[in-house]
């Protein structure tokens, strides 16, 4: 299975881009729209995450720029009625983390905005991945305390909210001090982003 490539980047080609080896094999890696890997040059030597679909008529390349990004694709496909094509598109409304902010807060209407992705299907990827996509980027582990608020990271409203502050542009760290420093419990995740604002300023 073909997992990683590095290489020169040569051209785009609808919807994909062309990579070169070392060894001399060009390799044509659909992305999505947004994907940091189309802001590079011609002769640029980059590195990206795939994901190989094999079908009984071909084989098709997914690129990312990183890991983060391939383990939300492969998320994303994993849920019934959701192709490779459909991932792509719903990877183009954004960074991972918006994508899985739009997921945690179970933003349909964000979702089915993606080309080709109608509303049944959004609905399907946040009844299968909502849990998932909380849960997945702060496991089960204790965030520090901080304030005298010590806090299990995994569950529901504080996850959302960190994810939130993420996409907001704060570190996991920064967010995970935040939503830790709130000893509220039982508010909506709209509450607690609120309260740990105030708290980062």
């Amino acid at each position: 299975m073909i997992r990683y490539i590095k290489g020169e980047y040569l051209y785009y080609d609808k919807g994909a881009i062309v990579v070169e080896t070392s060894g001399g094999i060009g390799f044509r890696i659909h992305v999505s729209d947004t994907s940091p890997l189309l802001t590079a040059r011609e002769g640029d030597t980059i590195s990206v995450y795939t994901y190989l679909q094999v079908k009984e008529d071909g084989m098709s390349l997914f690129g990312f720029e990183n890991e983060d990004g391939l383990k939300l694709f492969e998320m994303l496909i994993s849920v019934n009625g959701v192709g490779p094509k459909a991932g792509l598109a719903i990877m183009s409304l954004g960074t991972p983390n918006q994508i899985r902010a739009s997921i945690a807060a179970k933003d349909a209407a964000a979702i089915s905005r993606a080309q080709g992705v109608g509303k049944k299907t959004a609905e399907r990827v946040i009844l299968e991945l909502s849990e998932k996509i909380s849960m997945d980027p702060f496991g089960d582990a204790i965030m520090p305390d901080v304030g005298g608020a010590v806090v299990t990271a995994a569950s529901g409203e504080r996850a959302e909210a960190i994810i939130a502050l993420t996409t907001l542009g704060y570190t996991k760290k920064e967010a995970e001090a935040a939503i830790g420093s709130v000893a509220d419990e039982g508010i909506s995740a709209e509450e607690y982003i609120k309260k740990a604002l105030k708290y980062l300023m």
